[in-house]
């Protein structure tokens, strides 16, 4: 029995007897602690701070509770520090992470191999603003499509200088590239037939509100799901389109790792790209005249993230038509 005089005292017998000291009426534990007072004691101490005077003595009986090793166990009682719970957090500190790169991704991309490719529809023609379907015919810019390019232009001369400005041959594209290569300061221009818009058979030239009576089943393919559907007259399937323009971009890549490019293309060409680099994203909305898309692009391992998709906001000064025939997903 633990008589608080010296000793050996169990843990086990000193938790029991505090807890049978507060169990007792106020008056018994005031005679027990005045019996207390005449055994042999050390020197008394100074009481303690008026704010410390009254501890919680249930909270510290608790504590020796917790402390005690459990019945039946061999082993010494040791203290046991606390166990606190791990929050693990997605940190991921580097730029891009947003754009669902992971922090390796990110790393490899500032280390050069992703490239950056810049897609930049044509400005507008008389074609888009009459609705009138172009797939290869040869139409060129309108007055206001030169102003879009003009603006355009001056936004890209004013971000990280390109490497090289790639387009397709035809003149609406290739006039669009002509003037943002003259603000870029870069030698020339880079044409290729693999980023023409889809050609589009028997509908080319035919206004769109007339292509469905006047050609209705080259109308037919060109309106359908398939992506294997060939138009007639000489037209592309939606299939025969991505295998070009997205051979073109891996070569362009290919060319320029770590680096970063500008390509000047049409609205089908760029939406086939884009669900490219995107499959699990449909594009919903217009490709406008002049917008900007970007695309990282992995050579070493074919990978695409998209960065940005139609921005025009550099054509607030510049007017636009909503209703221009092209950039949507029956562009041409």
């Amino acid at each position: 029995m633990c008589n608080f005089g010296p000793g050996p005292c169990s843990p086990w017998a000193l938790a029991h007897v505090v807890a049978a000291f507060f169990n007792r009426p106020a008056a018994r534990r005031r005679r027990l602690v005045l019996g207390m007072r005449t055994r042999p004691s050390p020197r008394p101490q100074p009481p303690p701070p008026r704010a410390s005077r009254r501890p919680s003595l249930r909270a510290a009986a608790a504590a020796v509770l917790t402390s005690l090793p459990v019945r039946g166990s061999s082993a010494s009682p040791a203290p046991c520090p606390a166990v606190v719970p791990q929050i693990r957090w997605n940190e991921d500190p580097h730029p891009g992470a947003e754009l669902g790169m992971s922090s390796s991704s990110v790393a490899r991309s500032e280390a050069g191999e992703f490239t950056e490719v810049v897609v930049v529809r044509h400005g507008e023609t008389a074609w888009n603003a009459s609705r009138i379907i172009q797939g290869h015919l040869d139409v060129e810019l309108n007055e206001i499509g030169r102003q879009q390019a003009v603006a355009v232009a001056r936004r890209l001369s004013n971000e990280v200088k390109p490497a090289a400005i790639y387009s397709s041959d035809l003149k609406r594209a290739a006039e669009t590239a002509e003037i943002i290569a003259k603000a870029c300061n870069l030698p020339n221009v880079v044409f290729d037939p693999a980023l023409r818009e889809r050609h589009i058979g028997d509908l080319q030239g035919l206004k769109y509100e007339n292509a469905g009576t006047e050609k209705p089943e080259a109308y037919k393919a060109f309106m359908s799901h398939k992506r294997n559907r060939q138009i007639p007259g000489g037209g592309e399937s939606l299939d025969q389109l991505s295998e070009r323009c997205v051979s073109c971009l891996y070569n362009i890549v290919e060319k320029h790792q770590g680096e970063r490019v500008i390509l000047v293309s049409h609205g089908g060409t760029i939406r086939e790209l884009y669900r490219h680099a995107s499959p699990m994203k449909p594009l919903h909305g217009k490709i406008h005249n002049t917008s900007v898309s970007v695309i990282l692009v992995s050579g070493a391992t074919g990978r695409c993230i998209v960065k940005a998709c139609g921005d025009i906001s550099h054509l607030k000064e510049t007017s636009i038509l909503e209703n221009a025939f092209g950039g949507d997903k029956h562009s041409a």
